[in-house]
């Protein structure tokens, strides 16, 4: 690589530019954006190039505003058709965090800890099929996984359920939504 000092730079396996303000051998010394004076081997930074030397390069057979006006271009989108039944009604949530299920879980062992919020799932997913609730989101947590691949266990059995990951923006990765089919 051809580095002359003054060249703007940036390092290959940080979020560190700069300019090179001195060049000795293989190692080049680069004064980041913050005033910092940092060495690096030359093989280690990548020379930056400038924004107008950048568009021609890329843009060889398209123009730069061809480019830009195709990125603008609104897209309609499509919306997801919702059942009115399926809009207007409430799932129904289990939070199974131990501190939800009992009042002093210290004298609980990993395995009774599992098991009570095991039951708890098992015996909110029967009152959900008794009441007809067609939607219920369980909260376990992230965690290690365990209360969630039993849970997939505890799911399984079941015939006229189906189980998915719940709506990340309002729940995370740590809920589960468990869709019961009435008719079956």
């Amino acid at each position: 690589m051809n580095l002359k000092v003054g060249d703007k730079v940036t390092v290959l396996d940080e979020a560190i530019s700069g300019r090179v303000s001195k060049i000795e051998g293989q190692t080049v010394f680069m004064e980041t954006e913050d005033g910092f004076l940092m060495d690096f081997k030359e093989s280690e930074l990548l020379k930056m190039e400038d924004k107008d030397t950048l568009k021609s390069s890329i843009f060889s057979e398209h123009s730069f505003q061809e480019v830009l006006s195709e990125k603008e271009q609104n897209v309609k989108r499509k919306s997801i058709r919702v059942k009115p039944k399926e809009r207007n009604q409430p799932t129904m949530e289990v939070d199974l965090h131990i501190h939800n299920l009992t009042e002093n879980q210290r004298h609980l062992s990993n395995y009774d800890m599992l098991t009570l919020q095991l039951d708890t799932a098992q015996r909110k997913l029967e009152f959900a099929i008794g009441k007809r609730i067609q939607k219920i989101v369980f909260i376990h947590g992230v965690g290690e996984g365990v209360l969630k691949m039993e849970l997939e266990t505890l799911f399984r059995r079941y015939d006229n359920v189906k189980f998915y990951e719940a709506d990340f923006q309002k729940y995370g990765l740590g809920a589960t939504e468990v869709y019961i089919y009435q008719n079956s």
